[in-house]
């Protein structure tokens, strides 16, 4: 692990609660205001120089900006946390690092995570990439596609992203694994529990060594539908669920362009009618060609 920069530090003290539950970091949207904020400070990154009255300057309680002070100051708890990081193979990449994805910078802009976690070969995160999310109880249609996305993904040279989760997920990984391709996971569990793998690589955002929560689960969704050049769809429930309001999301923000998988669903209808793309499979014979059909209903 390199040398870490200011910025580096003051990303990981303020957006990770370095093993301790009781810590309190700042939230996604916390760190987005604070970055609204501290532009009136006139400094070019946060860093442990701040004082508490920069913070109560720019219109914080004097309360909220200790506690800020306070991650800030945390160095020994990240030092210990950064050695037990290295003994594990993870990494971290903030929004400071020169390898934090561009594409996560550009397309979720202040709602990019402030860390991620990263174990494996982080040089996939410079590669083409597609996404695929869907439900983890396929009907068997809906695994066939799946499963096609991974294995089309591998032959035609992109990095596959998914979130590991049971159904859909591994459907397509262990598909692009087995043609020879490369998988990036964006879990939502410890990457402590997941061995290291050629042509893998895991991501998991704000702490390495965190547990599985529906949260984590719902909030990494974003960074899945990010990172890819398009997002396919291999099945949704209809108005409920982490696919469905992850698609949704991608839709009204416009991060990926979404291709959805023509089951005759409501819910894939439902996601035509908001401006996903729907295909079959004879349509991922080449992903690159596959055009946006530009009709997006959160644009009217």
């Amino acid at each position: 692990m390199d040398k870490l920069t200011g910025g580096e530090y003051g990303f990981l003290l303020l957006t990770s609660n370095l093993g301790n539950p009781e810590r309190n970091p700042l939230t996604v949207a916390q760190m987005r205001d604070l970055f609204v904020r501290s532009e009136q400070m006139k400094r070019s990154d946060i860093s442990r120089d701040i004082d508490v009255y920069d913070f109560v300057s720019i219109g914080y309680s004097p309360k909220t900006a200790q506690h800020m002070i306070n991650l800030l100051h945390d160095e020994v708890l990240l030092q210990y946390y950064l050695n037990k990081a290295r003994k594990a193979d993870c990494v971290p990449i903030t929004r400071a690092t020169a390898n934090y994805p561009v594409v996560l910078r550009k397309r979720l802009a202040l709602d990019s995570p402030g860390c991620l976690w990263a174990k494996g070969d982080v040089s996939l995160l410079d590669t083409p990439m597609v996404s695929l999310v869907g439900s983890r109880d396929l009907n068997p249609e809906n695994e066939k596609f799946a499963e096609e996305v991974g294995r089309q993904a591998a032959l035609q040279g992109y990095t596959l992203i998914s979130g590991n989760a049971r159904g859909a997920d591994k459907t397509a990984q262990n598909a692009c694994l087995a043609a020879g391709g490369s998988v990036i996971s964006v879990v939502a569990d410890s990457l402590e529990t997941h061995r290291s793998r050629d042509r893998v690589l895991y991501l998991s955002e704000s702490s390495f060594d965190e547990p599985f929560s529906s949260q984590r689960a719902l909030s990494r969704n974003r960074v899945i539908h990010a990172l890819g050049l398009k997002t396919f769809v291999a099945q949704s429930s209809l108005k409920t669920g982490g696919t469905w309001d992850g698609t949704v999301k991608n839709l009204r923000s416009g991060w990926s362009d979404v291709y959805a998988f023509r089951d005759g669903s409501e819910a894939m209808l439902l996601l035509e009618q908001l401006g996903a793309n729907l295909i079959d499979l004879r349509d991922l014979k080449s992903i690159y060609d596959l055009q946006n059909n530009e009709v997006n209903l959160f644009d009217r």
